[in-house]
């Protein structure tokens, strides 16, 4: 079965080390790839996600040491949100309290219980309870396995309008609509993991400003070159620009952005986080690409220090 859905969601955020100790200690997900941004090496790549960094799991950052707080506005993503048992919900709740972070009261959403938060940089960002069978999350030093994170649940892009948007996800990228509920359109695709994209229409809203706390990209999933190809083909049918591909080291890459603005990425599925480094050696060290590997030290020179 071809498997559609998120492969990963893409952030500003600030300072390297507020943002590795929120997510891998409060939130306890896995630090699966410690890179650079390939387009601008003086800046971390940030990769978080469960214990094998599968596609529709991962979240990442580009951290900056001072940057100004983003603003969510049409043509962005308005909220990230995770899966979690649904029985785990209270636990979340109550870590919530105990570490200060900042949270709204629990509310249905789609018949799932949802606990919205923000991280330091403002971003917001959700766990949904779902029933998650035999699946285990990654055991960090705070968060044991049983309530831990299993991956992405979806995404929520605000909107001037929806219909055009609809149309990529369903005529391109392979997802249907599910369901409504209030000014909010819910798509899923073939996977649990990252599956959902929800459209939420609120015509005039001021556009977004990217800063930190908002999201710069989120990235659909690919089976391969053959299949991103296609989907390539198939948006530039529709009038929309797509760039050449780009190879990302873990996966491969065109970007195009869809007719709300919001700016989308069809990522390959291969070859994956273990191409440079053993699976329980996942973000242990520095990954450099092999162009960049000559200036480690220079790069290494300018990079905050983080763990």
């Amino acid at each position: 079965m071809v498997q559609t859905g998120l492969h990963h969601v893409t952030a500003f955020s600030g300072p390297a080390l507020r943002n590795l100790d929120f997510h891998t200690r409060v939130l306890g997900l896995r630090l699966v790839k410690k890179t650079v941004n390939f387009d601008d090496p003086g800046t971390y790549h940030l990769y978080y996600g469960d214990a094998a960094g599968r596609p529709g799991t991962i979240l990442t950052f580009f951290p900056i040491e001072h940057a100004a707080p983003g603003r969510v506005g049409i043509g962005e993503t308005q909220e990230t949100a995770f899966r979690v048992p649904r029985a785990s919900i209270g636990w979340w709740t109550h870590r919530f309290i105990e570490k200060g972070v900042a949270h709204e009261p629990l509310v249905q959403v789609f018949g799932a219980p949802t606990l919205r938060f923000r991280d330091p940089d403002g971003m917001m960002l959700a766990l949904v309870g779902v029933d998650v069978g035999d699946a285990e999350g990654w055991a960090s030093s705070e968060v044991p396995a049983e309530h831990a994170i299993r991956g992405l649940h979806g995404v929520t892009l605000l909107l001037d309008r929806a219909e055009p948007t609809a149309a990529i996800l369903t005529e391109v990228l392979g997802l249907q609509e599910v369901g409504r509920e209030g000014s909010l359109i819910r798509f899923a695709g073939s996977i649990e993991l990252g599956g959902l994209v929800t459209l939420r229409a609120v015509g005039g809203f001021l556009p977004g400003r990217p800063g930190a706390g908002s999201v710069h990209h989120i990235a659909f999933r690919a089976a391969d070159d053959a299949a991103q190809a296609a989907m390539g083909q198939a948006l530039a049918a529709r009038g929309l620009h797509v760039t050449e591909q780009r190879d990302r080291q873990y996966f491969r890459s065109v970007y195009f952005r869809e007719p709300g603005g919001v700016l989308f990425e069809i990522a390959t599925d291969a070859p994956g986080f273990a191409v440079d480094e053993p699976i329980e050696a996942l973000g242990q060290a520095l990954k450099l690409p092999a162009g960049l590997e000559p200036h480690r030290a220079e790069i290494e020179a300018v990079l905050p220090k983080v763990a």
